[in-house]
């Protein structure tokens, strides 16, 4: 018998909504301010990152060496992705159906998500707004944000379960990398980046084929 998650821990850019090409536009428009041209190759220092670890790598690449630019980069970026994410950030294809049939088997769920809080209450008050999560839990939330276990070790300590006893759904590297730190099964849904096979990951190639049988076979294959 396939086993059952004990709650699925959804994170958000790029796996629940179609935010990740946002962020990157925002981060080009913010190095390109910098004299910077952003390429491929700063994509693993992007996509999926935080705000702090995107606005230090822009700093590093651009030799910025003023004493504030660490604050006035990451503020660009903050709100240069609210404004676009306010403006408007659809689901990804199959994440209604599939948080509509875990809310009906009874499956808590929760948002784990390393976007500042005024990131995610724009995408919950807006293109989620009626999804019925157990809470959510920004970059904000956390001393460390992902790729450090604190975010899923934290949201699990909320639901008051192991992390082993969830799912994490996650679309990048370090997401991944955060959730099996702390312990979780992860299913991986790529989109922008590649994510590498390994010890605690399953993958599915759009939440379309995603179900909870699918997130219970993740969990019995850790």
């Amino acid at each position: 018998m396939t086993a059952r998650p004990a709650a699925v821990l959804f994170d958000m850019d790029g796996t629940l909504v179609d935010t990740e090409v946002l962020w990157w536009e925002t981060a080009e428009e913010v190095a390109a301010g910098l004299g910077h041209r952003l390429t491929g190759a700063d994509a693993p220092e992007v996509v999926g990152r935080a705000v702090a670890d995107t606005a230090a790598h822009l700093i590093r690449v651009t030799g910025a060496t003023d004493p504030a630019a660490p604050e006035r980069v990451a503020a660009a970026l903050s709100q240069g992705f609210f404004r676009r994410v306010d403006a408007g950030a659809p689901p990804r294809p199959g994440a209604r159906r599939l948080l509509a049939e875990l809310e009906s088997a009874g499956v808590p769920f929760a948002l784990v998500s390393a976007s500042p809080r005024t990131v995610v209450d724009a995408v919950v008050h807006g293109a989620l707004a009626d999804v019925p999560f157990a809470f959510t839990l920004s970059a904000d939330d956390t001393v460390r944000t992902k790729p450090h276990p604190d975010p899923y070790r934290a949201a699990a300590e909320r639901l008051g379960l192991d992390p082993g006893a969830c799912v994490a759904v996650e679309d990048s590297p370090d997401g991944t990398a955060s959730a099996v730190a702390a312990g979780s099964a992860v299913l991986v849904v790529p989109s922008l980046l590649p994510v590498p096979e390994g010890a605690g990951r399953s993958f599915a190639r759009s939440l379309e084929e995603v179900d909870l049988g699918v997130l219970g076979a993740a969990l019995g294959a850790r």
